[in-house]
């Protein structure tokens, strides 16, 4: 995102960094946390600004959320449902989605689990924010360097994905 300003005879041009949330929930073996690094590691190298929250360590502040034109959603498959912490926040999002800032969004969805994967029929809850960029990497359990380098590669096509 450029601005031009104007400066006595010469004009400016400022580079606005994309700022870009990486919200995911990650706790006993890290496997999704893993690929959140990874997915942060693509956005950074596409430029972005990058913010990581693991909603399992505290409720992502929803009046936050205007600031980012990016998302990346990260979630293990809990009993074939994305975990608590980030419906949570989707209800957060819900009460908050007609106010200026809410939608509209680019996303992209990851998301580890231990057998099954059947997470993957509710990643559609994220639709809402806005348009979903690129296919869902997912692993099954710990991630191997393809996975993470899967991952990489889906921050780094949503980073591309506004310029």
């Amino acid at each position: 995102m450029n601005d031009t300003v104007k400066y006595r005879d010469y004009s400016i041009s400022l580079i606005h960094m994309v700022k870009a949330l990486v919200l995911y929930h990650s706790q006993q073996y890290g496997n999704t946390g893993r690929m959140a690094e990874a997915v942060a590691e693509g956005l950074r190298a596409g430029g972005c600004d990058v913010t990581l929250h693991n909603a399992n360590e505290g409720r992502f502040p929803i009046e936050d959320f205007p600031q980012y034109q990016l998302v990346a959603f990260g979630t293990p498959d809990y009993f074939s449902y994305i975990a608590g912490t980030l419906k949570t926040f989707m209800d957060d999002w819900y009460i908050n989605r007609n106010r200026e800032g809410f939608t509209g969004k680019k996303y992209v969805v990851f998301y580890s689990h231990g057998g099954g994967g059947r997470v993957r029929d509710s990643l559609s809850l994220f639709s809402r924010v806005g348009d979903q960029v690129g296919k869902p990497v997912e692993s099954h359990g710990s991630p191997n360097e393809e996975v993470l380098k899967d991952c990489r590669n889906l921050g780094g096509l949503l980073a591309r994905s506004v310029k």
